[in-house]
């Protein structure tokens, strides 16, 4: 039986604005306090659906979460309606409302970790959500992300999906994961990447314990940990898919993105003999450069054709050294042979690039038609989702409007619309 993968995306909610909560992320410090474009960022992540769909793949999708969120500010003793709640946190604390504000849940990387069917214990898919509990802002995802996951796959047949890994220790899914194969139906090597505890600038973010949870809850038979480059970390890299991303065979990496890189090379290439890197030299795109342009948080998929293609952001393109170095590759005879670059520059400047806006799940056959198709996207529901964003989403959100209201209710009327649209509860 044949195995596709799914690439299942974050839509872009209705509060998609600049507040700049996630420490060690170049980009959303950076642009913290600009004017966020909500409306123009769901349609550039729409269309990058829309252009994966077109190259031949699948194509999901996961829903905004209810922002702002009321129910989680009640737990810190806030009371009365919805609006009075938002309203007294908005006065009484605006930096802990941003968090009760953030869209951040669309990069759905973070979503969880997921293992497929021909590396697990029982032969099924199995997923773990993340607890993202390093930062306030993504720590209230969890539960409505394991909600979404439950009922996206709830056919037990072929998915098992399971509750976070306690918060003590930070699990950031999916962005620290990688999956080595010959293709995607046959067992592959798991690559859990952790961020070792140092006194530097920034945290990292991934702990070794909480990848060691997940291999077991997963029942992964074939598990490597490694810990991500320090200097990564410290230039920004706050998840390992900003330096490195992999498919099947192929691992495409920043020549700074591992500690000792040499020693896990050795290693994947015993476990798999046919794997193969595509390593880019400092000398050629610093870490800087490559933090800059999310040139490794591209997609690398495989198209019918069995050939490779890297899905990379327009930041990539207009990189003069990036740029140089994909047109040195493609010159080359490596194992990937074309790139497409993409506009998703509204999600790129809160530090998410392609690969963040996604969950890859590689099913058989009898599972994708076992996976709810309300979270399954064809051209006439992306159609409709255009015209819910069109009418629902706000144009532009500035700083100050965090506190208004009617932003607010607009958000929370586009979420109800988009869940009326979907016919779910």
């Amino acid at each position: 039986m044949s195995t596709v993968e799914v690439n299942f995306d974050g839509l872009i909610g209705p509060t998609h604005n600049y507040a700049g909560l996630s420490l060690g992320n170049i980009a959303s410090a950076k642009n913290a306090g600009g004017t966020s474009r909500p409306r123009a960022a769901a349609l550039q992540g729409l269309g990058k659906m829309r252009f994966l769909m077109s190259l031949g793949l699948p194509q999901g999708v996961l829903l905004p979460h209810e922002r702002p969120n009321a129910a989680w500010l009640r737990t810190l003793g806030f009371s009365g309606s919805d609006a009075e709640v938002c309203a007294a946190a908005f006065a009484a604390d605006p930096v802990l409302f941003r968090n009760a504000m953030s869209a951040s849940a669309m990069w759905t990387a973070n979503a969880g970790t997921v293992s497929p069917a021909p590396d697990t214990a029982d032969g099924r898919v199995h997923i773990t959500a993340a607890n993202l509990s390093t930062m306030a802002h993504r720590s209230i995802e969890h539960a409505e992300t394991y909600r979404q996951l439950a009922i996206a796959f709830a056919d037990t047949r072929h998915f098992a999906v399971h509750a976070p890994v306690p918060a003590k220790f930070g699990d950031e899914g999916a962005a620290n994961f990688m999956r080595l194969c010959r293709s995607h139906g046959e067992k592959g090597v798991e690559v859990f990447i952790y961020g070792e505890e140092r006194q530097g600038h920034f945290p990292s973010r991934q702990d070794r314990r909480a990848s060691d949870a997940v291999a077991r809850l997963n029942g992964v038979n074939a598990a490597i940990f490694w810990p991500q480059a320090d200097a990564a970390i410290q230039a920004g890299a706050f998840h390992n898919d900003v330096v490195a991303v992999a498919n099947e065979r192929v691992m495409f990496a920043h020549e700074q993105a591992f500690e000792d890189k040499e020693a896990l090379y050795a290693e994947l290439r015993r476990r798999l003999p046919e794997f193969e890197i595509v390593e880019v030299p400092a000398s050629a795109v610093s870490l800087a450069d490559a933090i800059g342009s999310y040139l490794f948080n591209s997609q690398l998929v495989t198209l019918a054709s069995g050939e490779m293609a890297l899905v990379l952001p327009k930041e990539s393109e207009e990189n003069a050294r990036v740029k140089a170095w994909l047109d040195t590759m493609l010159a080359g005879n490596g194992p990937i042979r074309a790139y497409h670059f993409i506009d998703v520059r509204e999600s790129m400047k809160n530090g998410g690039g392609p690969a963040c806006l996604r969950l890859r799940v590689a099913v058989s056959e009898a599972a994708l038609a076992a996976i709810d198709a309300r979270f399954l996207l064809d051209d006439a529901k992306a159609d409709a989702l255009e015209r819910l964003i069109e009418r629902h989403w706000p144009e532009s959100i500035a700083p100050d409007d965090l506190g208004n209201p009617a932003l607010w209710e607009t958000a929370w009327e586009a979420r109800r619309a988009l869940f009326q649209l979907l016919e779910l509860a």
